[in-house]
């Protein structure tokens, strides 16, 4: 009976004494969202590092990508489906009045945001095949000299500097 009572002093103690990990220390995992309240939540400053859309989805309020990641190296929202080699089977599209981006690294990939982007952080990057169908505000100097849109991403609305 003591030998069970030291052991589970011990684990108490071991417990009490651990150091705290926060969400943005731990390696996440993708979230898949599907309609306005999960894409909120994965989106958020608590969310995952990559959020995956595979689906057309429409939501009514903005859209805002905040929140750092310790492990990992880009913010990412993921508008696509794709094969064992990674390859690009399909686009969605995703519709908000409005996407702020907050979280530096951030990258847009794969299909089409309907609406408006601001651009809040650093080296946010458009990819390949990307579209923005709406204007790409830049709410500092530092976010627009730091923007990357990669061959094939396109923006059909306008650059605005918006400081």
């Amino acid at each position: 009976m003591k030998i069970k009572t030291i052991i589970l002093m011990i684990a108490v103690a071991a417990l009490l004494i651990a150091p705290t990990v926060s969400a943005q220390d731990t390696v996440s995992s993708p979230s898949v969202a599907v309609d306005a309240e999960s894409l909120t939540k994965a989106t958020g400053e608590n969310g995952t590092w990559i959020v995956i859309i595979q689906q057309n989805l429409t939501v009514d309020k903005e859209i805002v990508l905040e929140g750092e990641f310790k492990d990992e190296e880009t913010r990412e929202i993921a508008l696509y489906t794709s094969d064992e080699e990674h390859n690009v089977t399909e686009r969605y599209t995703l519709t908000a009045p409005k996407l702020t981006v907050k979280s530096p690294n951030s990258t847009l990939a794969a299909g089409t945001f309907v609406g408006d982007v601001y651009v809040e952080s650093n080296n946010f990057t458009l990819e390949d095949g990307f579209t923005v169908k709406g204007n790409l505000y830049f709410e500092n100097k530092e976010a627009k000299n730091t923007i990357k849109i990669k061959s094939g991403g396109t923006v059909t609305g306008s650059l605005v500097n918006n400081w």
